[in-house]
């Protein structure tokens, strides 16, 4: 079961990896009736859960399916079904997702930087706003960003000076979340996602790198005035990039990473520098995948068999991708 399953969003491209390694009876749920996912013929069945009884309505349709495993299609159904592992265990149904405590740490962004300081990471400077003052201490240009839920580039605002770093850090705090700023690192030496897949036990299976193309429209949020703020839908070269995986892969080990870690970040100098680190699998898997490299089936088959099931060998070259429509006539909306 992959629960959240929206248009152009992590379920979809999970169901896309699953349907490509060949062995999965695949279901979605989604708290939207509209959710493109709902009527994509590639899953076996899907279904409208209840948003104010989210867990016990994505417990109900796993069972009514025999789904035994459910993976978050993404961040709200991670952080919901996260805290309720023990009721889906209960129903024995195994949650296909990282360590809590990883991903406790890495859903604040103010405590990811902390915590990658403390491991002796290079990361950009970063403060929490509580009050305008604590721009005085940021370097311009910056990012204003919420502490939590900015994955997609959700609420990411480039600032070129001070009083705009404000307005943004208001506007934040008036939507209801904890702003912070983070030093601007110019995508001139490279952008890249990285994927890291972690066993149970914390071994690094593997990993992949991505080089972000910066060009296409979908790929950027904002551009001018001297920045470019990728957006969520990543697009670019995939190549071994091997000093770019080694530092990822050594950041996955010391947070004690037991699953999917995404991060993203930009070089400077030579080095690469996390601006974003996500506990989760990327709406980039299904690239991923298509290189050789399918982490949700590659993990599902560790979980349940205990068995790691190698990449195939990488296919180098370029990624892009695009948007898809679909008809859904009245009678057909599900409920």
């Amino acid at each position: 079961m992959i629960a959240g399953i929206g248009g152009a969003s992590l379920g979809t491209e999970l169901l896309k990896c699953l349907l490509l390694a060949g062995r999965y009876e695949v279901f979605g749920c989604d708290i939207s009736p509209a959710a493109y996912g709902l009527y994509d013929p590639g899953f076996r069945g899907t279904f409208v859960v209840n948003r104010n009884d989210y867990v016990a309505s994505v417990i109900r349709v796993c069972t009514e399916s025999g789904a035994h495993w459910i993976v978050p299609g993404g961040e709200q159904p991670m952080v919901l079904l996260g805290a309720a592992n023990d009721e889906l265990a209960a129903a024995g149904i195994t949650l296909v997702a990282n360590d809590p405590n990883v991903i406790r740490i890495f859903s604040d962004k103010a405590a990811t930087f902390e915590y990658l300081q403390s491991l002796g990471v290079a990361v950009p400077k970063t403060v929490e706003v509580h009050s305008d003052a604590d721009l005085t201490r940021m370097t311009m240009p910056c990012i204003v960003k919420p502490a939590t839920g900015s994955g997609g580039s959700s609420m990411v605002f480039f600032a070129v000076d001070t009083a705009e770093a404000k307005t943004y850090a208001d506007y934040i705090r008036r939507t209801g979340s904890s702003p912070i700023a983070q030093e601007y690192i110019s995508p001139d030496d490279g952008e890249f996602t990285v994927g890291v897949l972690s066993g149970p036990s914390g071994d690094v299976i593997g990993s992949i790198a991505l080089r972000r193309s910066l060009e296409a429209k979908l790929s950027v949020m904002s551009r001018g005035r001297g920045g470019v703020v990728s957006s969520g839908y990543s697009q670019g070269y995939i190549d071994d990039f091997p000093a770019i995986r080694k530092r990822a892969e050594e950041i996955a080990s010391a947070a004690g990473s037991c699953g999917a870690l995404n991060i993203q970040g930009r070089v400077r100098d030579g080095e690469f520098i996390p601006f974003e680190i996500n506990p989760r699998f990327s709406a980039s898997t299904y690239l991923r995948a298509m290189a050789g490299f399918n982490e949700v089936d590659i993990f599902l088959q560790r979980l349940a068999f205990v068995e790691i099931v190698q990449p195939e060998p990488l296919r180098v070259g370029w990624y892009l991708r695009s948007l898809s429509e679909t008809f859904v006539s009245p009678s057909e909306v599900k409920s």
